[in-house]
C-alpha cells in the first residue's frame, strides 16, 4: 500500500495538545495507526502528552529540535529517530530559525 502524503489535505492544528503555535501535518489513518508527515515552524511545539494506548515514533526529514521525554530532554536532527513507548510522555518542540519537519507513527493499539 503507497500512501501518498503529496496528495493529503494539509490541516493546520493550532497549539496541539497544548503547544504553541501550529502543527502543520498530513496524515493517514486506520485502526492501526496514526501516519504522518508533521512540520512545526519555528518556535512551535506539541505540547507534553503520554501515550497511553500504543507508541509512537518519530524519524526527522529537515531541521533541528528538541524532545522532552519523560523527565529528560533530548536534541534531534535530520536522520534522527526519536522513540516515546506505552506509558511514556514526550513533547516537540522547534527552537530552531528553520522548520522543524519530521514522519512519525503513532500505534494506537
Amino acid at each position: 500500500m503507497i500512501i501518498d502524503f503529496s496528495n493529503i489535505e494539509e490541516k493546520e492544528l493550532a497549539n496541539f495538545r497544548g503547544g504553541e503555535k501550529d502543527t502543520i501535518v498530513r496524515m493517514f489513518t486506520d485502526e492501526l495507526n496514526k501516519i504522518f508527515v508533521s512540520r512545526l515552524v519555528p518556535g512551535a511545539s506539541i505540547g507534553l502528552h503520554t501515550h497511553e494506548d500504543g507508541c509512537e515514533i518519530i524519524y526527522v526529514l529537515e531541521g533541528t529540535g528538541k524532545a522532552l521525554y519523560d523527565d529528560g530532554e533530548e536534541r534531534l536532527s535530520v536522520g534522527q529517530s526519536h522513540y516515546c513507548p506505552k506509558g511514556h510522555s514526550h513533547s516537540l518542540i522547534n527552537d530552531s530559525e528553520e522548520d522543524f519537519v519530521f514522519f512519525a507513527v503513532v500505534a494506537l493499539q
